[in-house]
């Protein structure tokens, strides 16, 4: 999984990033719309990170997402 796809499926991702982080209101995620630079500075606003740390919460959040959905993507074992 990649960010692009993250943008694509944007609207089916959003429950999970309300919930990792539920003081992003819906305007602020329709106003990222997928793109984590405007993810990253909206948690910079709305949770007082620094730039730094909002991007390290991002990664640490898109590499569970992609672990989810690799899992969830693989045929199962015989």
């Amino acid at each position: 999984m990649n960010w692009t796809q993250v943008e694509g499926r944007w609207e089916q991702l959003k429950a999970d990033v309300k919930t990792e982080w539920g003081r992003l209101t819906d305007d602020d995620l329709a106003y990222v719309h997928g793109q984590r630079d405007k993810l990253v500075g909206k948690l910079q606003e709305r949770y007082g990170f620094i730039r730094e740390n909002a991007q390290k919460d991002v990664d640490k959040w898109f590499e569970r997402l992609a672990a989810r959905i690799d899992r969830i993507g693989q045929s199962p074992r015989s």
